[in-house]
């Protein structure tokens, strides 16, 4: 399946605001640049005033709600990027092992605060490599919300998180729909300006590190590993990243 969008039809000085200066910058972050800097220290704040409430929250639930369609009851279940597991609410079933995997620490904390509420057995990995530690044909149930979209060398992920499903294991999991006009539109006129009025960092060079990856780029290669099971755009059913917000996923292992 492809995934059309007009965004690259757009001039340039359009693109630009939109997606991130992506000629002058690149997708690789220079984690020595001094905005790369002031932006990891502003991450946790960021993340709480723009994830945790308004449309933010509202966007981000509606890809957690396919978790609906997953049986969790039982299984083995790894997850890539947890965040603070805020898709808790949105199990079917109580899995009788979670490990979460993220590149920091906080995360990992709260994950594993979220998991003993609920008490279920878990692991935490603090490492933006995390599947290379993990053997083979280990879990029935891959998670992954809101993560793939930061992750420069995406094929080997992709690859890694269908080594380490189970014969019959499933993928859920869930993107924005990055390169897409609504959703270059909507980080125009809400994140992007609430960072320039809030950080003292360059947000046109943020977005092409921090989101290297188009969902069409996400979606053609999950699309190549993994067999395609269930879809959802959201505000519009419409398969079009350029109307919507979010594209979340149920995949089987081939």
């Amino acid at each position: 399946m492809s995934y059309p969008s007009l965004s690259g039809w757009l001039p340039y000085a359009l693109q630009k605001p939109l997606f991130g200066d992506r000629r002058r910058w690149g997708r690789i972050a220079q984690t020595s640049d001094p905005d790369w800097q002031r932006w990891s220290d502003a991450y946790m704040q960021f993340y709480a005033d723009t994830q945790k409430g308004g449309i933010g929250k509202i966007a981000n639930d509606a890809g957690y709600r396919i978790l609906r369609n997953v049986d969790f009851e039982g299984a083995d279940v790894f997850e890539f990027g947890p965040g603070s597991l805020p898709h808790r609410r949105f199990w079917r079933g109580k899995p009788a092992h979670y490990t979460v995997a993220d590149i920091k620490q906080e995360f990992l904390d709260t994950s594993l605060a979220v998991l003993r509420e609920a008490e279920v057995p878990a692991t935490s990995i603090l490492s933006a490599e995390a599947t290379r530690s993990l053997g083979d044909a280990s879990f029935d149930r891959v998670v992954s919300f809101y993560s793939l979209e930061h992750i420069a060398d995406l094929d080997f992920i992709v690859r890694d998180l269908a080594r380490v499903l189970k014969p019959g294991g499933l993928l859920v999991g869930g993107i924005p729909c990055e390169g897409g006009l609504a959703w270059g539109f909507g980080r125009y006129l809400t994140s992007r300006r609430y960072a320039r009025r809030n950080f003292n960092y360059d947000p046109d060079k943020i977005i092409c590190w921090e989101h290297p990856n188009f969902a069409r780029d996400v979606l053609e290669t999950l699309d190549r590993q993994f067999v395609p099971v269930r879809r959802v755009f959201w505000p519009l059913a419409a398969p079009l990243v350029d109307v919507n917000l979010i594209a979340s996923f149920v995949y089987a292992k081939r």
